[in-house]
């Protein structure tokens, strides 16, 4: 990362031809440099005394040459994104002149930036908490409207409130002990049992919450991957096509016609789903069938969903048993296709193995919101607020569990009458958690960690 007293610039938009792209300037010289490079149509107009919140229409120049029409956005620190002074140039969209602007602003006395360098500023500058920062990641790569409004959620500070209020009520509880324990010749009163329990119980409890619902706001926010399993000819191809929206699978009455594993990404129940629609499970000596049922078995291994197909039009056979039996205990759902047909299959088989059942066919396009419904119930998304302050990624969860653990032993020491100084030592350990998740008292290396996965330019 550039030293804070630096000026960075970077491209602000995504590659590719587009309506517009956006130059972002920030630093202290923001207003010298771009000064140096943007010229307003309004000659009246200085870019030194634009005030925040305005624009002016321009041209920027390259080396004295006119080079395209720019339009440019004013922000005074510290109201702005990261906390300094801003300026937004854009010009028309392509590569071309966006790169051409940036190599002017380099000239003009600007650093090119690192990745995630504007938001790192504005979490250095006290713009926003590191979840709040981290919500803005989640933002940008949001594949679902759900996941999009966690993010939103985050990035206004829902998480961080509700670590905050967990801090506050520890924080005091700890001043009270160290006041009664530290000045016994002072009129402190006595801590209550009661008080302390309460405490305490109420904070693990915001904190049980958070961690319980890890995994939906996870599947939200980034998706899961689906094993789409189950023998020859039982419509796993069909079932793909119907979902994918257009024949992504060749499908024919041929028993062994999928031998690779089949990718696509669908949205289902507004999760995204990465589905795998593998090679049909039966027994065989052809060697390259053989290596995609191999794989197939992976996968159902490696998913974070299984969508285990059946024929409902048939009873189950010594290939469907075995697949059952490998979904015991995963998040498997049992999809019986062919209910269009006479049904000669026997549900009760398969209760012993998967959560839910559902009987559907991969030639109705009603089946695609029942199995949306179906995906939902089984990763726990249903009813979930994306609203509410949840964690994202394995850093904010290992530190709220760090927590947790903390004050469970805080509980189990008052319980165990070990006095208040070995609760003491307890709260300060889950005081410690709580501020690295909110990254009030996180290392330099943690903070790397966040920023080294943002994009340039954000």
């Amino acid at each position: 990362m550039n030293d804070l007293s630096a000026t960075i610039c970077a491209i602000a938009t995504p590659p590719g031809e587009g309506g517009i792209a956006v130059v972002r300037l920030s630093g202290p010289a923001a207003y010298d440099i771009a000064e140096k490079v943007f010229v307003p149509v309004n000659t009246r107009k200085k870019v030194q005394e634009a005030k925040g919140y305005t624009a002016m229409f321009g041209h920027f120049f390259q080396a004295g040459r006119r080079m395209d029409e720019t339009v440019a956005l004013f922000f005074r620190a510290p109201h702005s994104y990261t906390g300094e002074d801003v300026v937004e140039l854009s010009v028309h969209g392509g590569g071309a002149m966006a790169q051409c602007l940036v190599e002017a602003l380099i000239a003009a006395g600007a650093a090119p930036a690192g990745a995630g360098e504007f938001t790192r500023r504005a979490f250095e500058n006290g713009r926003m908490s590191l979840t709040q920062a981290e919500a803005v990641m989640d933002i940008i790569s949001a594949s679902g409207r759900q996941g999009a409004a966690l993010g939103l959620a985050a990035l206004d500070g829902a998480l961080a409130k509700k670590i905050a209020g967990v801090q506050a009520a520890l924080t005091e509880l700890a001043t009270h002990i160290a006041a009664w324990v530290d000045y016994p010749e002072e009129d402190v009163p006595a801590l209550q049992e009661s008080q302390l329990t309460d405490t305490l119980t109420r904070s693990r409890t915001v904190l049980d919450d958070l961690i319980r619902n890890y995994d939906a706001g996870a599947v939200l926010r980034r998706g899961v991957d689906a094993a789409l399993l189950g023998r020859p000819n039982v419509g796993k191809s069909t079932l793909l096509n119907l979902l994918a929206g257009f024949e992504r699978a060749i499908v024919t009455p041929v028993a062994g016609t999928t031998r690779d594993v089949v990718e696509q990404a669908v949205m289902l129940g507004g999760i995204r789903v990465n589905l795998f629609d593998t090679a049909g499970l039966r027994e065989t000596e052809d060697v390259v069938e053989a290596e995609g049922i191999r794989r197939s078995y992976k996968k159902l291994e490696e998913a974070g969903l299984v969508l285990a197909v059946f024929d409902g039009s048939e009873p189950l056979n010594a290939d469907d048993l075995q697949l059952a039996a490998r979904c015991k205990g995963k998040p498997a759902l049992a999809l019986v296709n062919k209910n269009d047909l006479q049904q000669r299959l026997e549900l009760e088989q398969l209760k012993p193995y998967f959560r839910k059942i559902l009987c559907l066919s991969a030639n109705d396009p009603a089946a695609r919101e029942a199995l949306g419904d179906a995906v939902r119930e089984l990763l726990g998304v249903t009813g979930f607020d994306p609203g509410a302050a949840c964690l994202a990624g394995e850093r904010q969860l290992s530190a709220a569990t760090r927590a947790q653990s903390a004050l469970n032993e805080a509980l189990e020491a008052a319980a165990g009458g070990f006095g208040l100084d070995a609760v003491s030592v307890c709260l300060d350990d889950a005081l410690d958690a709580l501020y690295a998740l909110t990254g009030e008292r996180a290392d330099e290396a943690v903070i790397d960690g966040v920023f080294e996965k943002f994009c340039v330019g954000k």
